[in-house]
């Protein structure tokens, strides 16, 4: 069972709630009809004493159990504040304490826009690297000269620590994160419904403190890395498998061990977001971008991208373009 905590404040941006429950909720559904499992997913919307909150838009969220209740999360989202947020901090003492027993136990913790102010404010993010809201960047830098703020990012990660600089962004972190728990397909799928036409790499424009690979076999990440490099080239997994001095066995063990998905699995989502790129910003025909994202046999390239987008590459296109600004001449 996966744990997911989303901690109910009072004049929070409820999207900062709501888009992140729904894409988790979608990834859920997905993985379960997809391994025809129960579900996995454990949603808790948690209050300070178990009572409704209004958001800043005025709508009512009900909290499904109080702070104290919750022993255990394995991942827990802080709600973007309205306005200023050392408001409603100052009314959190207790939230704050909880947050430092949470990331002792090594809950993943994000933090959407103001609330990097809930993280600083407990100790968690001194000597790392975070963001926050683009209007309190400044104050944030005079509230708390500990931290090492990166205003040019809209996202950053410390170990657990994630920050989103706004709303949109943390559509871009909580397919990152479902693509760690729920697998590359999953989180390509939840992409496609979600935001499809706007969305970047998580890699693309996070700020990561140890680079993006989150583990410590070094032969792996060398491998990530040459991979990331050569993607696009005619390559062959056992010869990078030799060239590392592994037998094929034991790199396909080591890689999925390290990555959660197969080497080969990790080539084809580094060709597929190629191909996604290309289709979204050239005019090349489908066979073109077949060919310049790796695949010899277009017929084959199209099978792989609808499995792991849900689309055709033909539809995917439409859907993008079909959703961009035009200007009239």
């Amino acid at each position: 069972m996966y744990t997911v905590s989303f901690i109910a404040l009072p004049q929070c941006l409820a999207t900062s709630i709501s888009l992140p429950l729904e894409m988790l909720h979608a990834a859920d559904h997905y993985h379960r009809s997809h391994n025809r499992s129960r579900q996995t997913l454990q949603v808790n919307i948690v209050s300070t004493e178990g009572e409704s909150i209004t958001t800043a838009g005025g709508l009512q969220l009900l909290a499904s159990c109080k702070l104290g209740d919750v022993k255990h999360s394995d991942l827990i989202i802080l709600p973007s504040l309205w306005r200023n947020p050392l408001k409603t901090l100052r009314k959190q003492p207790q939230l704050l304490s909880w947050l430092q027993q949470m990331a002792s136990q090594d809950a993943t913790i994000c933090a959407v826009g103001t609330s990097s102010c809930l993280l600083a404010e407990a100790g968690l993010l001194d000597g790392k690297p975070a963001t926050t809201h683009w209007y309190f960047c400044e104050q944030f830098q005079r509230q708390y000269p500990k931290v090492n703020l990166k205003p040019r990012y809209l996202i950053t990660q410390a170990d657990n620590l994630y920050c989103a600089g706004s709303v949109n962004s943390v559509a871009d972190l909580m397919v990152h994160l479902i693509e760690r728990n729920f697998g590359p397909e999953i989180a390509h799928l939840v992409e496609g419904q979600f935001s499809p036409e706007i969305r970047r790499s998580f890699s693309s424009h996070a700020y990561d403190e140890y680079a993006s690979n989150l583990h410590q076999d070094e032969l792996i990440i060398q491998a990530q890395e040459w991979l990331q490099h050569h993607a696009l080239e005619d390559i062959s997994i056992s010869e990078l498998a030799s060239s590392l001095g592994l037998s094929m066995r034991t790199f396909n063990r080591r890689f999925k061990q390290a990555t959660t998905v197969t080497a080969s699995d990790y080539l084809q989502n580094l060709r597929v977001n190629a191909a996604k790129e290309l289709l979204r910003t050239s005019n090349l025909s489908i066979a073109e971008v077949a060919e310049q994202s790796g695949y010899h046999d277009s017929s084959y390239f199209c099978s792989r991208f609808k499995k792991l987008t849900g689309q055709t590459p033909l539809a995917y296109r439409k859907s993008v373009r079909g959703k961009l600004f035009q200007v009239s001449v």
